[in-house]
């Protein structure tokens, strides 16, 4: 993240830069110089997530009740020192940078071979060395910091640009996070989250007017300096050519400085002793070889420059227009003695053609997305584009299917219920451009995934009906829209569903959903996820933390993993409804731990009776037959019957293996012709996905390539 080499050149080269501080001092210095303001220190949280992820297991899906008290200890520790804290998430991906995701996202593809293939080898955990963090662990991060009382944003843009914007603007104690970026912004002091001692509350404070200093340049300079030697926005390679002519001109001899470190003073040398002589003479694209890039290394810079701040490096002139960025970043009208500054005019269009006109709706989305109350539902409604990271998924198992083709259907469902808004069907709404990870998509293209209409008794509501009405009734009419998007509509044991009491109303309306769409499900699966949703209920932190397990099973992982990420889809369709269920309802420390379930799941695997599973609780037990009843029943009026693994592995052995991409179904996909393609019928490739119009045991078909 950041400028690429910065921060391992601060570190070996100029270890100055890096300076021990207290934030107790530092608050307390703080209110001494503003009185009556309290000290605020603004977290880029996406940057945080490894730090606060400290359970030991990390692999099984989450250890959700540990990472919640973790959080809490942070948060009291900053309250109790007098320090106030705003975070801020990632809240889209900019068109500039979505080359860079996917090269990450590729690059957590391999990882997560990796640990897949440590598992299978070993039958237990990698070490931290491999650590991934959880799947929808900075989704939930979000809500359990609002939990918390916390001022809680989602970005409408590059989160570090409005992290550095906030700082600066509301005059904050500093910024916390690890992104050399905060080194190149012009804003409050930037402290590492990875040097944080909670119990002392010291880390290091990274200065920029140091770093300066150190490279003889000013902080107008370092914009210029992160954009030669490449950032998320300009790819490393682009002036590499270049920065190897300066290391060769740059006669200065520094100790302990490798070479890396070497061509950094070099570029930063040519800046000050080079570039700095025909500064306002010539334009940058005569001193530099921008080329074919000219335009977007203008718009890197630009990206660098807060609200009311200039460049000396670019032409300021009356004349206007706005980067994507959101900066005015003038244009030239002299060409012969002014720069000519690229501008991309994608925002304004954005704002004034979205994916929905109404502007009361539009702005309820907005204003909900920014104090992060949802989850891709703004996205959806302006710019028509979603995204997933990667997810604890074993590539080589085909028998579970990931996540994003599993609930892609739900997603359909709400795309039409925000893009139709209630008039003129799904028919009538442009695909929706989906990057989500999953095995086989090489995420060269969006996947173009189209609406998919809802049955829903009565039709459906408008948004301003779902979001903005008091009538009553409307609560209702929500809980309609909520089960039609997971297919529910028709359920028989609805009435059973609403009686049951939070959390597991939420649980048994996504187990349903999940066995009939995932036909390879058995009931020793279903036992362990009814189980450890009981059993959680009665255990600490710490008693989690204590679990010890025999051994680690993919399947097992990678379920986890599924369960998990039905739960953040279950954030978006309840945030599409208008909220028909509380928010904390969806949260998986309520329903879900990594090694609670492993443990259940061996256990069920091995044999072991209900009464084991629920560890003689005859509360639970009663519970757990309840739960039971509704999912199969629910299941079973779908042609769905959850059978057993050992029955099911004697009439269906070859759909446990590994199949191959030809390979043909060996049973029915249980998916009626509303739910949309079947998980098996649907792959990558920037291709159309429009509903299918096969029906439960018509005849098999081939996978898609």
């Amino acid at each position: 993240m950041g400028v690429r080499g910065l921060h391992g050149f601060v570190g070996s080269s100029c270890p100055h830069v890096c300076t021990e501080v207290n934030f107790r001092e530092l608050a307390e210095q703080h209110r001494s110089t503003y009185p009556g303001h309290t000290p605020t220190i603004v977290v880029d949280a996406m940057c945080c997530l490894r730090y606060w992820y400290t359970p030991e297991s990390w692999v099984c899906g989450g250890q959700w009740k540990e990472y919640f008290s973790v959080l809490e200890d942070f948060v009291r520790t900053f309250t109790a020192a007098g320090i106030k804290l705003v975070f801020f998430f990632d809240g889209m991906v900019e068109q500039d940078k979505r080359d860079e995701w996917v090269r990450r996202r590729l690059k957590n593809g391999r990882e997560i071979a990796r640990i897949f293939r440590y598992v299978r080898a070993h039958g237990e955990q990698p070490g931290r060395n491999m650590f991934f963090i959880p799947s929808g662990l900075a989704i939930f991060t979000r809500f359990a910091l609002k939990t918390l009382g916390q001022d809680t944003m989602c970005s409408l843009q590059e989160a570090d640009y409005e992290v550095a914007s906030y700082g600066l603007r509301n005059n904050c104690l500093g910024i916390l996070g690890e992104d050399t970026d905060y080194l190149i912004y012009d804003t409050c002091p930037y402290f590492s989250i990875s040097e944080l001692c909670l119990d002392s509350l010291t880390t290091i404070m990274l200065c920029r007017q140091k770093l300066c200093a150190s490279l003889d340049l000013g902080l107008p300079d370092l914009p210029l300096l992160a954009c030669l030697l490449g950032n998320d926005i300009v790819p490393e390679g682009t002036f590499e050519t270049f920065r190897y002519k300066c290391l060769s001109s740059y006669t200065s001899v520094r100790e302990n400085c490798d070479k890396k470190g070497s061509v950094v003073f070099a570029v930063a040398d040519h800046i000050s002793k080079v570039l700095r002589l025909h500064q306002g003479e010539k334009k940058l694209e005569e001193m530099l070889p921008l080329g074919p890039n000219k335009a977007l290394f203008y718009k890197a810079m630009a990206s660098y420059l807060l609200p009311g701040q200039k460049s000396p490096w670019i032409s300021h002139t009356p004349k206007a227009a706005t980067t994507s960025d959101k900066q005015e970043v003038p244009m030239s009208s002299d060409s012969e003695s002014k720069p000519e500054v690229p501008v991309n005019l994608e925002p304004e269009i954005k704002q004034q053609v979205t994916m929905v006109s109404d502007a009361e709706i539009l702005e309820v989305a907005r204003a909900r997305h920014v104090q992060a109350e949802s989850y891709l539902v703004y996205s959806i409604m302006t710019s028509g584009e979603v995204e997933c990271s990667n997810t604890l998924e074993d590539a080589l198992d085909q028998a579970l299917p990931s996540q994003a083709l599993v609930y892609r259907p739900v997603r359909q469902r709400v795309y039409s219920l925000l893009l139709a808004d209630g008039q003129g069907g799904a028919g009538s709404c442009p695909p929706v451009r989906e990057w989500f990870v999953y095995a086989g998509n090489p995420l060269r293209h969006p996947d173009l995934v189209r609406p998919l209409q809802m049955s829903i008794p009565g039709g459906t509501p408008s948004l301003k009906q779902l979001w903005l009405s008091q009538e009553p009734g409307t609560q209702a009419r929500r809980v309609d829209v909520l089960l039609a998007c997971l297919d529910l509509s028709s359920c028989s044991s609805r009435e059973e569903l609403q009686a049951l009491e939070s959390p597991f109303r939420m649980l048994c309306c996504l187990l349903i959903y999940l066995f009939v769409q995932v036909d390879t499900l058995c009931l020793e699966d279903l036992h362990a996820l009814i189980a450890q949703a009981l059993c959680l209920q009665g255990k600490s932190a710490g008693q989690l933390a204590g679990l010890q397990l025999d051994h680690v099973d993919p399947r097992a992982v990678q379920l986890g993993s599924l369960l998990v990420r039905g739960l953040t889809t279950l954030v978006l369709v309840n945030s599409a409804c208008g909220f028909p269920w509380r928010t904390s309802e969806l949260m998986p420390w309520n329903v879900f731990d990594g090694k609670l379930f492993h443990e259940k799941y061996l256990q069920s695997e091995k044999g072991y009776s209900v009464e084991a599973l629920v560890e003689q609780n005859r509360s639970r037990l009663a519970t757990f037959y309840q739960l039971k009843s509704i999912v199969c029943k629910a299941c079973l009026e779908e042609g769905r019957r959850i059978a057993s693994q050992q029955l099911w592995r004697r009439h269906h052995t070859g759909r446990w293996g590994r199949q191959g991409p030809s390979s043909h179904r060996t049973s029915s996909g249980h998916s009626r012709s509303s739910q949309g393609q079947h998980w098996r019928d649907q792959g990558p490739g920037g291709r159309h996905h429009e509903p299918d119009p096969w029906r439960r045991h018509a005849p098999s078909s081939r996978w898609s390539n």
